[in-house]
């Protein structure tokens, strides 16, 4: 099981992202595998969001249709007490710049019992997690 940050979908679809070669190794590992995947509806927000921004809307939602119709994701949605556990996390690390969508991914994984984190933000090492690539 694997947690999919927004950084591992942009590089995924934007070719011209720099992790793009790296990004599409480790997808397509996970498809092999058919390794469950986790994301969260923040992370989404984020990814579709930048995507539209980046690669226009039509785009965008074509992408979010297919990763909603995923078999191998799952999308964590927090509850009210994950959010203000998040708010502690945010706090913490407000000196490094974690953005409140990872300080909700890091208490969604722990809830979950997710260790590893698809993404190239340095941010998941900090809270303990191991990151891929």
């Amino acid at each position: 099981m694997i947690y999919l940050d927004t950084g591992a979908f942009l590089a995924r679809f934007i070719e011209k992202d720099q992790h793009h070669e790296k990004a599409s190794e480790v997808w397509k590992r996970l498809r092999r595998r058919s390794e469950p995947c986790l994301t969260s509806n923040f992370v989404l927000d984020e990814t579709f969001t930048l995507l539209a921004r980046w690669a226009g809307v039509r785009f965008a939602v074509d992408r979010a249709r297919n990763l909603y119709a995923s078999r191998f994701l799952t999308i964590l949605r927090p509850e009210r007490e994950d959010e203000i556990k998040a708010l502690a996390l945010f706090g913490k690390y407000g000196d490094q710049a974690v953005s409140f969508t990872d300080a909700v991914s890091f208490v969604l994984m722990r809830k979950h019992r997710c260790r590893r984190a698809f993404t190239f933000d340095r941010h998941f090492d900090a809270a303990g997690f191991t990151r891929v690539p």
